[in-house]
């Protein structure tokens, strides 16, 4: 038989571990929305766009190394000509019938 107080302690325990989750979901928020505020707070002008704007130009070779010539040469060459490696893209399986695991399987061992 249940007395009336296991019934008051058992509200009183559901309600306050609801109450606790709530509180730190609502807390959770708060915070997030303190950090979300400070990162938006510096201002800090961009300097991505200039680079974006500047790397789509043209650009001379006229300053590089040999070096810097042949990567640029080779990056031309393989872009062009789309080298990559050749899959033959067959699937081969070996079956090894003398496993552990399937010999214990057929009792065997």
């Amino acid at each position: 038989m249940i007395l009336e107080t296991d019934w008051t302690t058992a509200w009183l325990m559901t309600g306050l571990g609801v109450g606790v989750v709530f509180s730190i979901l609502v807390l959770l928020v708060l915070v997030l929305q303190i950090f979300s505020f400070v990162a938006k707070g510096k201002k800090v002008k961009p300097q991505t766009a200039k680079v974006a704007q500047a790397s789509t130009a043209p650009q001379s070779l006229d300053g590089a190394s040999d070096i810097e010539k042949a990567a640029v040469a080779t990056a031309v060459y393989l872009y062009l000509n789309n080298l990559h490696d050749e899959e033959s893209g067959k699937l081969t399986i070996h079956l090894n019938e003398h496993t552990g695991w399937h010999a214990v399987l057929n009792n065997a061992i």
